[in-house]
């Protein structure tokens, strides 16, 4: 690690892992895209409006023939013609009353909010897992300690077995043993510090960023115990817990899908118009040498249109979506109902761990 970084403690790796990670990163890119899924839903439920200005032209250069009219041919006429118009306008449409894009619209806020909630539970994954990983270097830290006076140990208890054969007073099995106790010690001191590099770096690499860049460990242990109430953790981890408000959302937003697909049978309402603003157009004609010129200019020009339309038969696309939806909602449910049913053991066996560890430390002090 370099010289001069600042010391990581299990707070400031947490702090990292919630900005660097791929976990983080993962959870984030799902919110945005659960975002423009909630956009495009807008779209089916707000008016759209465009505006356009267009300039056309028209030539007609040198047309010849004869035309009968009243069954009279008339005469062989030289036709030459220009036109042009400028058009500048505005258009707007809204589907006022649509009841599967407002389905739709349901399910993209619900899958919006369940992105959200998965974040969080990310967030609680992650931070666990750092956390783990964090004191298994904390661990290592302290195991390569303990091997480091083992070693000492060791080389101390294979000079005293020497003095002793010298002197005749032990068998030359005794040192060779003492010897073998001395080489052992080694052996693990030498894995263990290799352990230290090994952990540091899969806590690298769980928090984003490079092993050299950590600095040194904060091995201090700060331990205060706690009781808990089974009951009154298992009332909160229902209220409170992500992973299963994610998954009421994913049920709900489910639904709002299925009834999206259901109501695309029904017929819907859209209305839609056009304001065209000082429209001009100018035409000259030229008939056997003889031009006629015309000018248009309008003020304004308004058109609206309100219309009824039902897409009664659509290739059974309509009915694929609603399957799809039927079996997201049924997955969506299973999905819920597991994480409730598990809620409870998960608490009880998560407290039963911490008491286990409590009691180990307690037996190690008195040890």
């Amino acid at each position: 690690a370099t010289a001069h970084a600042q010391m990581m403690t299990v707070e400031r790796a947490v702090e990292i892992g919630r900005e660097r990670s791929s976990l983080a990163v993962g959870g984030k890119a799902g919110v945005v895209d659960a975002q423009a899924g909630l956009y495009g839903a807008y779209s089916g439920v707000l008016p759209r409006f465009s505006a356009n200005l267009s300039r056309s032209g028209q030539w007609t250069d040198n047309r010849t023939g004869s035309e009968q009219f009243g069954g009279v041919t008339l005469p062989s006429l030289t036709f030459d013609a220009e036109d042009y118009s400028t058009n500048p306008g505005l258009n707007g449409s809204w589907a006022v009353l649509d009841l599967s894009a407002m389905s739709n619209f349901s399910a993209a806020r619900n899958n919006l909010r369940a992105a959200r909630q998965r974040d969080d539970a990310a967030q609680n994954d992650l931070s666990f897992q750092v956390r783990t990983q964090f004191y298994e270097v904390v661990r290592g830290v302290q195991l390569a300690q303990v091997n480091s006076e083992a070693v000492r140990l060791a080389r101390d208890d294979a000079r005293r077995v020497r003095a002793l054969f010298e002197v005749g007073s032990v068998s030359k099995s005794d040192l060779l043993a003492a010897q073998v106790r001395t080489s052992q010690s080694e052996l693990d001191s030498l894995t263990a510090r290799h352990a230290i590099t090994t952990t540091r770096n899969d806590l690298a690499i769980l928090i984003g960023m490079d092993e050299a860049e950590m600095g040194q460990i904060d091995t201090a242990l700060v331990f205060a115990r706690q009781e808990y109430d089974e009951a009154q953790i298992l009332a909160e981890a229902e209220r409170n817990r992500p992973d299963i408000l994610a998954a009421e959302s994913d049920v709900t937003a489910a639904g709002a899908a299925v009834n999206a697909a259901r109501f695309q049978y029904l017929p819907y309402v859209t209305v839609s118009g056009r304001a065209a603003f000082s429209p001009k157009s100018n035409s000259a004609i030229t008939i056997n040498d003889s031009t006629t010129v015309s000018r248009n200019e309008t003020d304004q020009i308004l058109r609206g249109t309100v219309a009824l339309n039902w897409d009664f038969f659509d290739g059974l696309a309509t009915e694929a979506q609603r399957a799809q939806a039927k079996a997201r909602q049924m997955r969506a449910k299973d999905n819920r109902d597991a994480l409730r049913r598990n809620l409870a053991a998960d608490v009880r066996e998560s407290l039963l761990l911490y008491q286990e560890a409590t009691e180990a430390l307690r037996l190690a002090e008195r040890a």
